[in-house]
């Protein structure tokens, strides 16, 4: 174990937040974890705890060895995992998998494991890497629309229409970020306004396509239309009943919260140990705690810049915010669902929610910001060790 710490490069406060928000997730995840034991009938809540546990385990070992890796080499890993990327979202959007009527083609099944993989996640990250990449190359060229079209619009339009069908909201946070990357590496904002549009131009004829063609995306189109109208009316539907239930909870909560693993409501909301477990965070543990929980995430954001500020080079400042800042814009969507601030969204809250896909990719991301961190302190390693170069230290006194 002394070896590993000894290894452990890039920003410490970084991983120290990781660390945080890791093993404050056990508490909330153990607690919601009686209404999926009640609800798979077994009753057993130590095995939600050990899966969490593996997915964590897991995901810090990718963080780890992705950290060690020199993030110069993400540059050209992008190029070779956006292929492999399309072929899973294409296999993964053919399985045709419906839940109660509705699609939901997110998740690939991993042959001999037993396990599923949700292939946007990790489409979201290559995504950003390869956008950053490209940004990074044109970035003292003179650039015009025309250029740009085939090697970085084409790219990431076909990943959004891979994504959108099943998962609206990713493709939605994929497609921001992506354009506020963009204006970050200096990319033009009359060409940024064009790419906004012909977004929403594309978003409007898929949403009547799948209007004139229900059979194709059963239920998927009318499933966002209803949860933007109760966001907006409030009327009495599934998503209006998670909300009012994690208001509660909120409420309940108060200042100090009613303490560990007390809650009432994780036994009323479907989703209490993913998607709404902020609320359940704030009934155990008061607006103390999901305040605390809202300021790691914010000084994650204050590294993560620090650590672009700091880079080396063009890439490895946009690297750093491009993987970066969809982990933060995440969690505080995911918050502002639970507190109806934003319509029923799906997102999890990054290292706290239980989920292995959405803490890999977590993790895989804050891997690639410690490399940029790594490889700055490696310099300023090395100059302070030429620094006190004895013959250097005679030479410039001679």
């Amino acid at each position: 174990m002394q070896t590993v710490f000894k290894n452990i490069k890039g920003d410490r406060l970084i991983w120290a937040i990781a660390a945080l928000l890791a093993i404050f997730s056990f508490l909330p995840v153990y607690s919601a974890a009686s209404n999926l034991a009640y609800v798979s009938g077994d009753g057993n809540t130590t095995g939600f705890f050990v899966k969490h546990f593996m997915h964590l385990f897991l995901g810090f070992a990718i963080m780890y060895g992705v950290h060690k890796i020199p993030y110069r080499y993400f540059r050209g890993l992008s190029m070779i995992m956006m292929p492999v990327v399309l072929v899973l979202l294409v296999v993964t959007l053919l399985q045709g998998t419906t839940i109660e009527g509705a699609n939901a083609s997110r998740w690939i099944q991993i042959p001999f494991v037993g396990m599923s993989f949700q292939t946007s996640t990790f489409a979201s990250v290559v995504l950003m890497v390869y956008v950053t990449r490209y940004l990074s190359k044109i970035k003292d060229k003179q650039i015009t629309f025309k250029d740009t079209v085939l090697p970085l619009w084409v790219p990431v339009f076909l990943i959004l229409i891979l994504i959108l069908p099943a998962n609206f909201s990713t493709a939605a946070i994929i497609f921001s970020m992506v354009i506020l990357l963009s204006f970050l590496g200096g990319y033009p904002l009359k060409y940024l306004g064009a790419i906004m549009g012909a977004g929403l131009i594309g978003l409007a004829l898929f949403v009547l396509v799948a209007k004139a063609f229900p059979d194709v995306m059963p239920n998927r189109i009318d499933t966002w239309m209803s949860r933007v109208e109760n966001f907006v009316k409030g009327e009495d539907t599934v998503e209006h009943y998670q909300i009012e239930k994690a208001k509660i909870a909120i409420a309940t909560g108060g200042i100090k919260g009613v303490g560990p693993g007390k809650s009432i409501q994780k036994n009323f909301l479907p989703q209490s140990s993913s998607d709404f477990i902020y609320a359940i965070i704030i009934e155990e543990y008061g607006l103390i705690g999901g305040l605390s929980i809202m300021v790691l995430y914010l000084w994650l954001l204050f590294r993560t810049v620090i650590v672009a500020q700091k880079a080396g080079s063009f890439f490895g400042k946009l690297l750093a915010v491009g993987v970066g800042i969809p982990i933060v814009f995440q969690a505080l969507i995911n918050m502002a669902v639970a507190v109806e601030l934003f319509p029923v969204t799906g997102q999890t809250l990054p290292l706290i929610s239980s989920g292995g896909t959405s803490i890999w990719m977590t993790c895989l991301a804050l891997g690639i910001i410690l490399s940029v961190s790594a490889e700055r302190q490696e310099i300023k390693k090395q100059e302070s060790i030429e620094d006190d170069n004895p013959l250097k230290i005679l030479s410039e006194t001679i």
